[in-house]
């Protein structure tokens, strides 16, 4: 069967080998052997059995009016190869009447039954064939056609197709003369269409068929083509000789291990994908999901996870866990000032937007022939959200996949912690450390390279760690979608029209949530300036001044906005890889420094490359406060802490020429008391659960957060545990939680 992924192919031989290893010192290096021999395999499994055509069919599908059949010609003529229509070569010709004559003859449900019937008795090989608009509601006759064919999803934009189906007779159309109106008619089969398909073909408004043709065969090329999209470490050393080496790794590798073995960070080693204004211009008015879909499957070979299956996860982790419908809205505050909402989530930050998403494609890509410990450390908001994100997949994930988050014991405000700890489900636990956040995220960071540890951790308890902080891939690529999305809600709400330059000012601490926009910009959202907001551990704001980062003689400051207080951002090497035309040599260098010495220094050639893009700024705690107090006195709108401090910077730095969006990273409620001394409410020394029914009294935007204050009313007194500042403590406490889970 042609529908595939590189990972059941992975497991099955994975299993065989694993089953084979005998006890030996670097026995946890076999284990990894195992999984790169098994991908060689498929790979060579698969180019042994395709070419673009070959033996197998390209299969055109969509709905009606989509083009399949004029699109299908071209094909055909391009490559040579027959063409089928199945309207026209198999159904006519087996009923000796027209299509539209058989559905009046027989109404729609047997018309579907009479039509896969059809399709079932009918066998081709290295064709393209062009199905009907109503094929792939017969599941028999698509399980037949996708055995020997990839199946293209031609996706139109509905308004096109309406228009071009006022060209076509309307008795054509399965479920029409049950007077259901067109659009819902073409709303409801987008789900068949959505389960059926190998790849997608985007087809913007306008795109001609000779256009779309060639899109067909360029998503044939890239489906069939399973190496073509890799990752490399950070730190990747490029061979003189231009030869491929081993280091390479495929998205799933990417999302599994974490951490690349030489201590850097998985990057793609291609270019973003990048859609044309045309495709982005189609996306304006879709939903979050709609958007979403697009975007990821454009960035996630289906090899690694087939299109439908994706699209099933963006469905999950997007729909009923929100409480707000389009997911992350854009709210104009004044002026030229627009907040990104990105706190509807179950927790309230804006982790959730790739912590719904991530642990579902962490449970799709491992073998099932390991556990998993997903180990985790949090300034405050990712703790909660990855456990509440993991807590959400499968029963039976849950059993091969569990979660240790640790964070500073006095390094969270209150809320956050009681959120962190009350968020512990059967398969995730939180550990508070006595340190602070950078301690915790050099400390993972060190058992990941911990070699001896971690193959202990495989040979004896079968279990491999990883991580789900934004070191790893597949949690930061998802909030990509977001900022793309927030730019197509302003040319959706008619602030600007599409091609229009804006600014976007995030709170940065980890430096992940920024790098997603500059990859937004990369695959061709037109950002003029990525605006860096810090609060009083600006280590970012001085780098990206000076390109010195430097740590001596720098403290951390516990500060109203936690989810910040950091020193080292991990994911700034990305960035400076980027930058550095993915000199691995270099990175290799400054951040061997940054650990021994605490410090490095940019060449002059690269801030200056930083400073095109980059503009930085930090905010004091009162300003902080009295950013809050002003805009709610000003708006009636309440920011918490970690947004009040990009409006402080956003308000200093930009020049106003351009709409800027403000990223809300938090709601509110988390920050209770900081929110009431900025308000200057004098009940200050409350239960959280109090201050927070409080602050939901004031009516004030956004609206309380449902979800936050039913945590409240549940929340009841739970055991965690709490660490020293210790490696060594911390790796004892994986291996306990480990015993009691897996063993």
């Amino acid at each position: 069967m042609l529908h595939f992924n590189r990972c059941p192919h992975l497991k099955q031989i994975a299993q065989k080998c694993f089953s084979s290893i005998h006890v030996r010192t670097d026995k946890h290096v076999q284990l990894f052997l195992s999984r790169t021999f098994a991908l060689a395999e498929f790979r060579k499994s698969w180019h042994s059995t395709h070419s673009l055509v070959g033996d197998k069919n390209i299969i055109l599908m969509g709905p009606p009016g989509a083009g399949k059949t004029t699109v299908g010609r071209i094909i055909g003529q391009k490559l040579g190869c027959c063409v089928i229509d199945v309207d026209d070569d198999i159904l006519e010709k087996t009923w000796n009447m027209s299509v539209s004559e058989k559905l009046q003859d027989v109404g729609n449900e047997q018309f579907l039954e009479e039509e896969g019937k059809a399709v079932l008795n009918f066998s081709t090989s290295g064709s393209v064939i062009s199905l009907t608009g109503s094929n792939p509601m017969h599941d028999a006759s698509m399980w037949h056609l996708k055995k020997n064919g990839i199946i293209v999803y031609l996706d139109v934009p509905l308004i096109d197709i309406v228009s071009r189906l006022k060209l076509m007779k309307i008795d054509r159309i399965v479920g029409q003369d049950a007077g259901t109106p067109m659009k819902d008619l073409l709303k409801f089969r987008r789900q068949y269409y959505k389960k059926w398909y190998d790849t997608r073909v985007f087809c913007e408004s306008g795109a001609s068929p000779e256009e779309v043709a060639d899109k067909v065969l360029s998503a044939v090329k890239r489906y069939q083509d399973v190496d073509s999209e890799t990752f490399i470490s950070t730190r990747h050393i490029w061979p003189k000789d231009d030869e491929r080496k081993v280091s390479t790794k495929f998205f799933s590798e990417a999302v599994i291990e974490g951490l690349a073995s030489d201590g850097g960070l998985f990057v793609p080693e291609k270019e973003f994908p990048k859609l044309n204004c045309g495709e982005w211009k189609s996306l304006v008015g879709a939903t979050y999901i709609e958007r979403a879909q697009i975007l990821l499957e454009k960035c996630i070979h289906p090899a690694d996870v087939p299109a439908a299956r994706l699209g099933e996860m963006i469905e999950a982790a997007y729909g009923e866990n929100f409480a707000c419908s389009k997911i992350a809205p854009v709210r104009h505050l004044s002026g030229n000032q627009f907040i990104l909402e990105l706190f509807h989530g179950p927790t309230g930050s804006f982790k959730d937007l790739s912590l719904q998403l991530m642990p579902h494609l962490f449970a799709h890509c491992i073998p099932p022939s390991c556990n998993y410990m997903i180990l985790v450390a949090t300034s405050g908001d990712t703790g909660s959200a990855v456990l509440n994100g993991f807590s959400r997949i499968s029963k039976n994930d849950k059993r091969r996949i569990a979660v240790a988050t640790f964070f500073p014991e006095n390094g969270v405000s209150d809320f956050q912690k009681a959120q962190i700890i009350g968020s512990q489900k059967e398969n995730g636990w939180a550990v508070g450390v006595k340190s602070n956040f950078d301690f915790c995220q050099t400390a993972v960071k060190g058992i990941f390279r911990d070699s001896d540890f971690t193959g202990f951790l495989i040979m004896e308890y079968g279990t491999v760690l990883s991580s789900a902080n934004s070191i790893n891939w597949g949690r930061l690529l998802p909030q990509v979608v977001y900022h793309a999305s927030a730019y197509l809600d302003l040319v959706s709400q008619g602030f600007i029209s599409f091609g229009s330059p804006i600014d976007v000012c995030i709170p940065t601490g980890n430096f992940g949530n920024i790098l997603a926009a500059v990859y937004a910009k990369m695959m061709g959202i037109p950002i003029r300036k990525f605006i860096c907001a810090s609060n009083q551990n600006h280590v970012l704001t001085d780098f990206i001044k000076t390109g010195h980062y430097d740590l001596r003689e720098r403290k951390l400051t516990q500060t109203f906005s936690p989810a910040i207080d950091i020193l080292k951002a991990s994911n700034l090497e990305r960035h400076l890889h980027l930058m550095a035309d993915k000199d691995g040599e270099l990175m290799t260098k400054l951040f061997n420094q940054l650990e021994e010495q605490h410090h490095f220094q940019i060449e002059k050639m690269l801030v200056e490359r930083l400073q095109q893009d980059f503009v930085a700024d930090w905010c004091s705690e009162g300003e902080c406060l009295a950013a809050i107090r002003s805009t709610y006195n000003t708006s009636g709108y309440i920011l918490d802490p970690h947004t009040a401090v990009a409006k402080v910077v956003a308000d200093r730095t930009q020049d106003k020429t351009c709409p800027v969006i403000v990223s809300s990273t938090a709601h509110y409620s988390k920050f209770a008391p900081a929110i009431m001394q900025a308000l200057k409410i004098k009940e200050i020394n409350q239960a959280s659960s109090s201050q927070l029914y409080l602050l939901s009294s004031y009516n004030a935007l956004p609206p309380p957060h449902e979800a936050l204050l039913e945590r409240m009313k549940q929340q009841k007194k739970m055991e965690y545990q709490v660490c020293a500042a210790d490696v060594n403590v911390l790796k004892n406490q994986v291996e306990k939680l480990i015993q009691n889970q897996f063993v």
